[in-house]
């Protein structure tokens, strides 16, 4: 058949003024564009951390504190540093001087275990690099210390607190009504161990390293749970991340020194480094949270900075969503809220624009290997709630069906594969794994499903790997959640397919529910069962329809915020 997607039709439904970029304009390094930036605005508030201010300079030129660091101690272009923080000004410090540098940064999460902790470190110093580890005391004490005799590669780590960047007087008052978690720092044989405040921003030049940095350098190894086996660091290149920051800025419109960001999204994720990123670029300030669950904290930071651009995943907007103070403030000054990494049910976003104002959500589709945002909402024109918008400039996308690999036509389920400046150079150290998601055609496949209308928005559908097969049909869970999402007794909902014992090949569809606070519940479950079963019957195909539902208090949640359907098949 002919390929539908091959014209990019959805070009005409674009904003007014958006079209494909120059490549041209993706040929430099984020530290080369970040000068300009640095020297245009040396005094606007770049950071907020717990009230702390930190002005761009301060960024500069910790950041070359930092980028001194690692060049004295013997790292050279293309080594690599851990970043193991939360979302506190030493990370951002840390990534802008590991790549002013020449060096690599990989998020490292703090909620890993030590096994996990050890196979990222391990596997980034394959090939001769040497690591350098930024992490929390807490992590240095109770998980560093018990893997770093396995980690010959690793040569230095500098260790902060999470009140690490206030003076000790501040520090000691926030611990006396704070549980603040902190550990202790002890030397480590054949490494090199510092304090980031006392060593790192007291000893060393703040003065820019001379560096020759190339657009074709990688500057990222951001690692990603395969659907398979252990997970993998996609490589990003400079040109690659700066191609998708430019497309974002002149997609949603947004000019560089009008702007402050709060996001909640972890910058150990490729999301929030690349909200954290965009900002810098842009000369924004951006307000830090450091605990994403703490709707609180985030209703008083929006109050006092008025942010223009919210970024959340969707679990922790209806976290907000069923917060009393986040409802009566005033959204006026919000122009986005953008909501990514898992499905978003239709009615949850409906709520949202009740509170801060119709238009403003923006869904997008994207991947770690993507730099990382491929589809989106139009900033302007009409934004479909429950879609992940169109393919932004510079992208080819097409659809096609996982089994025979040929494109399904327009309105049909297929997966996502995408083509352009965007998709990574490859995962590190896993060419077999590189040639089963890059194909010869330098498409990346997703193994997401998506639908597209003949407009260009596409909706996600499933997990090529959450497929539920029933007798032959495909159940699309996020399709299936999307409708039981609008029962009253539902705020969460996840689906899984359990092996059918009577019909080998076969699945069960079961219903994982998390109930909406707001429900008024008599407590008799099985009643609530039935109802939602038959509500199920009225909305969905026969074949979707769940056969056991489980209602628990809470879902499990990945580090990130997204339901975490491993632990539910367990």
């Amino acid at each position: 058949m002919s390929n539908p997607y091959e014209s990019r039709f959805w070009r005409k439904n674009w904003d007014p003024g958006v079209s494909d970029l120059d490549p041209k304009e993706f040929e430099t390094t984020y530290p080369e564009f970040m000068r300009g930036i640095f020297d245009k605005y040396p005094d606007v508030m770049a950071l907020s951390y717990q009230g702390l201010e930190m002005t761009f300079n301060d960024v500069d030129k910790r950041s070359n504190q930092f980028a001194n660091m690692l060049i004295e101690n013997g790292f050279k272009k293309g080594d690599a540093v851990g970043v193991n923080l939360a979302n506190i000004p030493e990370y951002i410090y840390s990534v802008v001087g590991t790549l002013k540098a020449g060096c690599i940064v990989s998020g490292v999460s703090p909620l890993m275990s030590d096994v996990q902790m050890q196979y990222q470190l391990s596997d980034l110093g394959k090939g001769g690099k040497q690591v350098a580890l930024v992490t929390l005391d807490a992590i240095f004490e109770h998980r560093l210390k018990n893997i770093a005799d396995k980690l010959p590669q690793l040569k230095v780590v500098v260790a902060t607190s999470v009140v690490g960047s206030f003076d000790k007087e501040s520090q000691a008052k926030i611990k006396a009504v704070q549980d603040i978690p902190s550990g202790e720092v002890t030397p480590i044989e054949g490494k090199v161990v510092y304090n980031y405040q006392d060593d790192v921003l007291a000893k060393f030049s703040d003065e820019l390293p001379k560096v020759d940095i190339s657009p074709g350098d990688i500057g990222w190894i951001q690692y990603t749970g395969g659907t398979t086996g252990p997970p993998k660091g996609a490589m990003l290149s400079h040109r690659n991340v700066m191609s998708n920051l430019l497309s974002l800025r002149a997609w949603l419109q947004w000019e560089e020194g009008v702007g402050m960001l709060l996001s909640g999204f972890p910058m150990f994720h490729i999301a929030g480094l690349t909200v954290c990123e965009g900002a810098l670029s842009l000369g924004w300030g951006q307000v830090l949270i450091a605990n994403p669950r703490d709707a609180l904290g985030i209703c008083n930071a929006i109050k006092r900075y008025s942010p223009t651009v919210l970024v959340n995943v969707p679990s922790l907007y209806q976290i907000l969503i069923n917060f009393k103070k986040f409802k009566r403030l005033d959204h006026s000054k919000l122009r986005q809220c953008i909501s990514a990494a898992s499905p978003f049910p239709k009615e949850s976003q409906e709520k949202l624009e009740a509170i801060v104002g119709e238009g403003k959500l923006l869904e997008l589709y994207g991947m770690t290997e993507l730099s990382p945002v491929a589809t989106m909402n139009p900033s302007i024109g009409k934004k479909q709630l429950g879609k992940v918008g169109m393919p932004i400039q510079n992208v080819d996308l097409k659809l096609v069906d996982p089994e025979i690999g040929e494109v399904v036509p327009l309105g049909e389920p297929g997966e996502i594969c995408v083509n352009g400046p965007l998709v990574m150079q490859g995962y590190y150290q896993k060419p077999e794994e590189t040639a089963k998601a890059i194909d010869k055609d330098g498409y990346m496949h997703s193994g997401d499903v998506g639908i597209m209308d003949e407009d260009g928005y596409l909706r996600i559908v499933d997990r090529t790997k959450d497929m539920i097969i029933v007798g032959g049909f495909k159940v699309f869970s996020a399709k299936v959640e999307d409708s039981l999402s609008k029962h009253p007794a539902i705020g969460m909902v996840a689906l899984v397919g359990i092996p059918n014992p009577d019909r080998p090949g076969s699945e069960i569809v079961k219903a994982f529910i998390q109930m909406d606070p707001e429900f008024e519940f008599d407590g008799n479950k099985e009643s609530l069962k039935e109802d939602i079963i038959s509500f199920a019957k009225e909305n969905c195909a026969p074949y979707e329809v769940p056969k056991l539902i489980e209602i628990s208090d809470e879902l499990p949640l990945t580090v990130i915020g997204k339901v975490d359907k491993k632990v539910l098949r367990k």
